[in-house]
């Protein structure tokens, strides 16, 4: 599974969701909500295949475990200033949400240097960064005209939103724990 494969459909599908952040940008900017809709569920159905391919086929790579979440993370990011622009999430959110990947970036770079392996994604992980990609969707639809669908598309963002940012809080100190722990024994083998 840590071979260096680099074309591989996985790996290609993560590419492509890459390529939609700035999509994703110009459809905000222009107030296409809808599509913009579209083009975060197209997002999470790459997402999720690149993982089904890569396992039924053969097909993990070390670049791939790297790719794949960084690009979630990248996503997360422009959902949440486009978010904070548009006034759909409260700005402490979205703070706490940055400071744990900014935390946790900082200490990969630390693992990094003493030659720690990045932590693997867990299924507490998996299922945060689903809540909030599946989320994410329905409270852009609360955007849209149409007020029946934009009051459920509030009820279940919110439901999701609300399991999606308590599980990303705690997977980030879990991970936090994990990776500090890691370094003080590095640390303390250099001694």
């Amino acid at each position: 599974m840590t071979e260096m494969k680099i074309l591989t459909i996985p790996n290609l599908l993560s590419l492509l969701r890459l390529l939609g952040i700035p999509v994703y940008f110009w459809l905000i900017t222009n107030e296409r909500f809808g599509m913009a809709v579209g083009l975060l569920f197209v997002a999470g159905a790459t997402d999720y295949l690149d993982g089904k391919i890569a396992r039924a086929f053969n097909q993990g790579s070390r670049i791939g475990e790297l790719l794949d979440p960084a690009v979630d993370r990248l996503y997360i990011l422009a959902i949440l200033l486009s978010f904070l622009q548009l006034g759909l999430m409260p700005s402490w959110i979205v703070v706490l949400i940055l400071l744990r990947d900014l935390f946790l970036g900082g200490l990969l770079i630390v693992m990094r240097r003493f030659a720690i392996a990045p932590f693997k994604v867990t299924y507490l992980g998996k299922a945060a960064t689903f809540n909030l990609l599946y989320a994410f969707p329905l409270l852009l639809l609360t955007r849209i005209e149409e007020r029946w669908i934009s009051d459920l598309a509030f009820i279940f963002g919110w439901a999701f939103s609300s399991w999606g940012i308590a599980l990303y809080l705690v997977t980030g100190i879990f991970y936090a724990i994990h990776g500090a722990r890691a370094v003080v024994q590095a640390l303390s083998s250099r001694l």
